[in-house]
């Protein structure tokens, strides 16, 4: 015999057991960051660190609140502008850019909608990024942490830590080739203010950088500056074990190379500059316009000397140095 009681049984079970599928249906999608970035992620794992603090700091976490979609050149430049357009098909919500100019021009060229958070170590209104620090204006800002805007200050660093030297090799990467002009446009007038003379060693590739050192043991010169590279920073371990085999006083820009046990650095405290382009990411994600937020300028840099390395290469500190340094590392 027919029961209504059940039947209304089962039909407030069905609106039941459809209620959840309802309530995940209503859920907004979860946004979606990408990171591109001209480098492997293997030496980048405090800067990554750093970058998720950043979206943290602004209430996402990675995988609860908010996806990530990392994508790498593996310091392939010509890839860049495939991998761009990859993030802008995949609709992502903000691209954040690492690793150099070229990655952030590859981001501008492949979207003028995407907001797009940006690190680079020069001038972005002068290298035609954003027209304006204070309102960047269209879908670009980010971070400005003038590592490409230190070299004069560091060869007279340098030139403090080895007093006698004279001749001073410059490594640089050609294939930065923005980069690479802003160094040796600045290095070369600063080197001759001081009375030193440079030569300039180029290195794209790791058998470069073994190639550059073999220059560099034939011809001895007095001190090794590396210019600021994301190539570089990323191949730090194999530059600070060469300098250190070859007896070559060196110096560096980021503080990542001096803990590696590289001899001296000077600039942005770069984990730092990740962590505010994560903030600056998070914030865009909730609702801010990139045109209304001012290009952040780093205004502390980090001096950074490992008294171990210099102990081993037969350097006296300066007390000057050992003052005003930031980190001394024992």
């Amino acid at each position: 015999m027919f029961d209504p009681r059940r039947r209304q049984f089962i039909t407030l079970l069905g609106s039941a057991t459809a209620w959840p599928l309802a309530a995940r249906a209503q859920q907004p999608a979860m946004p979606v960051v990408g990171l591109l970035d001209s480098r492997s992620p293997e030496a980048l794992t405090d800067r990554l660190r750093g970058f998720r603090q950043g979206l943290k700091d602004t209430g996402y976490v990675e995988g609860e609140n908010v996806a990530i979609e990392y994508r790498w050149a593996e310091n392939k430049f010509d890839r860049l502008p495939v991998l761009a357009a990859e993030l802008v098909r995949r609709r992502v919500a903000v691209i954040a850019t690492s690793g150099g100019l070229a990655v952030a021009f590859a981001a501008k060229a492949a979207t003028t909608t995407i907001p797009i958070v940006f690190g680079v170590g020069e001038d972005p209104v002068r290298l035609g990024l954003v027209p304006s620090l204070a309102r960047p204006g269209g879908n670009l800002t980010g971070i400005n942490f003038f590592t490409g805007e230190l070299v004069a200050k560091r060869l007279e660093l340098l030139r403090e830590l080895v007093p006698g030297a004279i001749r001073v090799a410059v490594l640089v990467n050609p294939a930065n080739a923005s980069t690479t002009e802003t160094t040796l446009r600045d290095a070369e007038p600063a080197a001759r203010a001081m009375g030193l003379q440079i030569q300039v060693l180029n290195a794209s590739t790791i058998r470069e950088i073994d190639a550059a050192f073999a220059t560099i043991v034939r011809e001895r010169p007095d001190a090794l500056f590396i210019g600021n590279d994301p190539f570089f920073s990323a191949r730090r371990v194999q530059l600070v074990l060469l300098a250190g085999r070859h007896g070559v006083p060196a110096l560096f820009s980021d503080r990542e190379f001096a803990e590696a046990g590289g001899l001296m650095t000077y600039g942005t405290n770069i984990v730092d500059v990740y962590r505010q382009i994560g903030v600056y990411a998070g914030r865009i994600l909730k609702g801010a316009k990139p045109a209304d937020l001012p290009v952040v300028q780093s205004s502390k840099f980090d001096l950074v000397i490992n008294a171990s390395t210099a102990r081993m290469l037969g350097l006296t500190v300066p007390d000057k140095l050992l003052v005003a340094a930031d980190e001394v590392i024992e």
